[in-house]
């Protein structure tokens, strides 16, 4: 396993091949399917920034790859307490706690959402691999929520295929630091990963993908310096409500990664809840839609925000 970054300058012999063909033949260990998600990831910077997997060599292109340690072989199953909000012979819905990772990756082999899933259904999809079965999307370790995962083939397509038409109803509630003045608004701004922190995502106008978030302010907190919103993702980028609201200049609560460097409040993770989730159906059509209560520690705080002298 490689386990350093790689820095690569193309001769003339390569000019002209796919980038990821070129690097599924430099390094064998890995599946061109991984180099491609190595790309998309943002994990091979090319001349200093970011490229499609189909990108043709030039001779002198500068590259760098950014390996990062191989997740577990597959999920096991493990006896985890689940919040199922719905369940059929297709798919459930879950409502996630603040701290579970969705599914094993390094440093994340065990105590996922995957691993309390295939202990309580037996069986998920298969399609999205050992590592990820029936996971449609995802939601981040320290945000809470509603999340659906597949249990066959048939309905991971029948959701898959929605997400890729923007037909998904989903709806955020955060607590954000600044008092947001206008009642609602939208932020279109590409994402990608940040260009020196690759764990990081950041707006990116040149190489990131689009991402549109729309908000609406559903209380201020003058107390506080604060304001309760919500989100509603038009897409699905990774982190997209964090970096957007940082961008926009009001961070979200408690998020170590995009919020404030001096954080006011002593928290376990950011005020992020997954409050609505809606999709039709992936067998039979029938719409549906579920909303999950604030955790107990949000609204806790919530209500103390409401308050003078927090």
């Amino acid at each position: 396993m490689i386990d350093k970054n790689i820095e690569l300058t193309i001769k003339e012999t390569s000019q002209g091949q796919r980038l990821d063909v070129f690097l599924a033949e430099q390094y064998e260990e890995f599946t061109r399917s991984r180099i491609q998600n190595m790309i998309r990831d943002g994990l091979v910077i090319v001349n200093g920034g970011t490229v499609k997997t189909g990108y043709r060599l030039q001779a002198g292109d500068q590259l760098q790859l950014i390996f990062v340690e191989d997740a577990p072989a597959r999920s096991v199953a493990e006896d985890i307490a689940l919040d199922v909000v719905y369940e059929d012979v297709d798919i459930i819905v879950v409502n996630k706690p603040q701290g579970m990772v969705v599914h094993p990756a390094f440093g994340h082999a065990q105590g996922t959402l995957v691993n309390a899933l295939l202990h309580h259904c037996g069986d998920l999809a298969g399609i999205n691999g050992v590592l990820r079965p029936g996971i449609v999307h995802r939601i981040d370790m320290d945000t809470s929520g509603l999340l659906v995962a597949a249990k066959n083939d048939a309905a991971y397509l029948g959701l898959t295929a929605q997400w890729k038409t923007h037909d998904i109803e989903r709806r955020y509630h955060a607590l954000l630091h600044g008092i947001i003045p206008e009642d609602r608004g939208s932020i279109d701004a590409p994402i990608g990963r940040h260009p020196r922190e690759r764990k990081k995502m950041a707006v990116e106008p040149k190489n990131g993908r689009n991402a549109i978030t729309h908000y609406r302010v559903l209380e201020r907190l003058p107390f506080s310096a604060c304001t309760y919103a919500e989100m509603r993702l038009e897409t699905g980028r990774t982190h997209q409500i964090r970096v957007h609201m940082a961008h926009l200049g009001h961070p979200v609560v408690g998020d170590k990664t995009y919020g404030r460097r001096k954080e006011r409040y002593q928290l376990a993770g950011q005020l992020l809840h997954a409050k609505v989730l809606g999709f039709k159906h992936p067998i039979h059509g029938e719409s549906l839609r579920f909303e999950s209560p604030l955790p107990d520690y949000f609204q806790q705080l919530l209500e103390e925000m409401r308050m003078p002298n927090v």
